[in-house]
């Protein structure tokens, strides 16, 4: 059994020896008991520019062979977010090519035989972000003017992701966090909106732990009030919301807006420490899902998913709990470079050629933290070749200095 050597935070080192090949099965049918969406990183060129502020330089083939890869554990795909580095490195010039490239192969997906992904439609296999990260925040004018350039900022996004064929995700605005005055102005942007689309769309929450610019969105730093706010476009719009990924790291707050919704319209928990619980659910309710974590434990999300599908309830708990302290550790705080942890794992199994992230953002993370990363992978059995991860893994160490 292969072993290495791995760096402590005392400054030490100790010996580490690996767990055995995991065995997940990939579905034989479409998944049918939660909705799941996996939000997916995107994979630079490894020999393109990758520092802070250069344009995004894309391994296409890479990228869209990872989002490959989670269809045919069953999973959807949530593509141009957060976790694709929207605004931290992923340009709208990138980005459209993204959702134009992802939404051709969805198509190929959808057209295809897959037993796993038979009969689904590219909104279901995919859904993208519609922003305004392509506004400069600091040229902004105040006022009306600034809230109407917010609204036409994402309708230009709204329009590229309609016509690629993905499900459309609103994102939380860094720009319309600006200039808006209060509700009234969430208000109108998205009922506007909501108002022009021609399908039903999934609305983001994300919280200030994700993106510290995104303080008092929807018009209060008061999450209840907040909340009311949120509430009051989803009611007035039901027919228009698919459903709401909600990332504020707060089951209880979770759990109580997941009771208030209009009927039809579903929560995707955005919640990558909560997830579990919030995925099976108290016995009336559960959540969906869309969520950073899940492009990191996709073989075992899928073995989770798969075994509530056949009604075994407590082992799709188990396979979720047994993620747990990963997705807490790579979703540490500062909690918006959790993205480092889902490159670092794509790297060690192989399916990226260099430990390379858009916008210098592999830096994110300290030798020892991507350590813990491996071992607690390994430990829930999510080194696809234990062995090559491992290799990978001491180079890693090497070439950063820690004896091996």
């Amino acid at each position: 059994m292969t072993s290495l050597i791995l760096p402590t935070a005392d400054g030490g080192t100790r010996q580490y020896r690996l767990s055995p090949a995991p065995r997940w099965t990939k579905p034989a049918a479409p998944i049918t008991s939660r909705r799941a969406y996996a939000a997916a990183h995107v994979i630079p060129e490894v020999t393109a520019d990758n520092t802070p502020g250069a344009p995004a330089q894309l391994d296409w083939d890479a990228t869209m062979a990872y989002r490959h890869e989670l269809w045919s554990y069953g999973l959807g795909v949530a593509d141009a977010m957060d976790t694709a580095q929207r605004g931290m490195g992923l340009d709208w010039a990138a980005t459209q090519q993204l959702i134009k490239r992802t939404g051709v192969e969805a198509a190929s997906v959808a057209a295809g035989g897959n037993a796993a992904t038979a009969g689904r439609s590219v909104r279901d296999l995919l859904s993208c972000g519609a922003g305004t990260d392509q506004l400069d925040i600091d040229s902004l004018p105040s006022g009306a003017a600034g809230v109407q350039a917010v609204l036409h900022a994402y309708r230009e996004q709204i329009a590229v992701v309609s016509e690629a064929g993905p499900k459309v995700i609103l994102m939380s605005s860094r720009a319309l966090a600006k200039v808006a005055s209060g509700p009234d102005d969430y208000l109108h942007v998205y009922s506007t909106l909501l108002r022009e689309v021609d399908q039903p769309v999934i609305l983001h929450w994300l919280g200030t732990m994700f993106d510290p610019a995104l303080a008092g969105y929807w018009g209060s730093d008061d999450i209840s009030q907040a909340t009311e706010t949120f509430l009051t476009l989803i009611r007035e719009n039901a027919d228009k919301v698919d459903g709401v990924k909600v990332s504020l790291l707060d089951a209880a707050h979770e759990v109580s807006l997941r009771a208030a919704l209009p009927d039809g319209v579903r929560l995707y928990t955005g919640d990558d420490f909560n997830y579990p619980e919030l995925i099976d659910g108290d016995g009336t309710r559960h959540s969906d899902a869309l969520l950073g974590i899940f492009a990191a434990i996709y073989p075992a999300a899928s073995a989770a998913l798969q075994a509530y599908d056949d009604g075994e309830a407590a082992k799709g708990r188990a396979i979720l709990d047994s993620t747990r302290e990963l997705g807490k550790h790579i979703f540490s705080a500062p909690t918006f470079y959790y993205k480092t942890g889902i490159a670092f794992l794509s790297w060690l199994n192989g399916h990226q050629q260099g430990f390379q992230m858009v916008g210098g953002l592999h830096s994110g993370r300290s030798v020892v933290h991507l350590a813990q990363t491996f071992e607690l992978a390994d430990r829930a059995g999510l080194l696809k070749n234990p062995d090559h991860a491992a290799f990978r893994m001491s180079d890693f160490l090497r070439i950063n200095g820690v004896a091996t």
